[in-house]
């Protein structure tokens, strides 16, 4: 892999990230760990680090992964690789979005773009639960579905789910909360 082709990857991510950063967890997946660049381990390690650090989760993603593979100069240019096509499309579209807004086809494409987007949240939220549910328990178990360990950490999954879309916390008692049972049942 160049870096120059790690760009390209990483502009077509930038490119199809509609929704947030939990999106670009699904299409930084596909085209990471599915192709063959990256192993899952480290793609869930890198997911953890960037979830913990300031700053939008597909940037601290990008900027890792470069950092990690070419350096410094690696970080930067997968970093622009995933904020350009941003760039290029928010230009072009304040070029022309005042004169356009209220159309029914500007208005029917963001319609369709809400639950597709919402959709690719749950896709990185499932993924993020076989890893650190499902797959490791497999592990830990020695091939078998079943462990202990395994009903404590769909516990935490459902309260932190819960805690999420039922409560309005400041963001620090949900990496508190992630960060206590993390050490807890690690």
């Amino acid at each position: 892999m160049t870096l120059w082709a790690l760009f390209w990857r990483f502009f077509f991510i930038g490119l199809f990230t509609i929704g947030g950063g939990q999106v670009a967890i699904t299409l930084m997946y596909q085209e990471l760990v599915e192709s063959g660049i990256i192993s899952a381990e480290l793609f869930y390690n890198m997911l953890a680090v960037s979830e913990s650090t300031p700053g939008p989760i597909g940037i601290n993603m990008a900027t890792y992964l470069g950092t990690e593979m070419f350096g410094v100069a690696g970080g930067i240019i997968t970093t622009l690789g995933t904020v350009s096509p941003s760039v290029i499309v928010i230009l072009i579209i304040a070029r022309f979005f005042s004169r356009m807004q209220d159309g029914l086809a500007v208005k029917s494409f963001f319609s369709v773009l809400r639950p597709v987007a919402a959709g690719l949240v749950c896709i990185a939220a499932w993924n993020v639960f076989k890893i650190s549910v499902v797959l490791m328990n497999k592990a830990e178990s020695g091939g078998g579905w079943y462990n202990a360990i395994e009903l404590p950490r769909i516990a935490a999954w459902l309260i932190f789910s819960t805690l999420l879309f039922k409560t309005k916390l400041p963001a620090i008692i949900y990496i508190l909360f992630g960060a206590v049972f993390g050490l807890l049942f690690l």
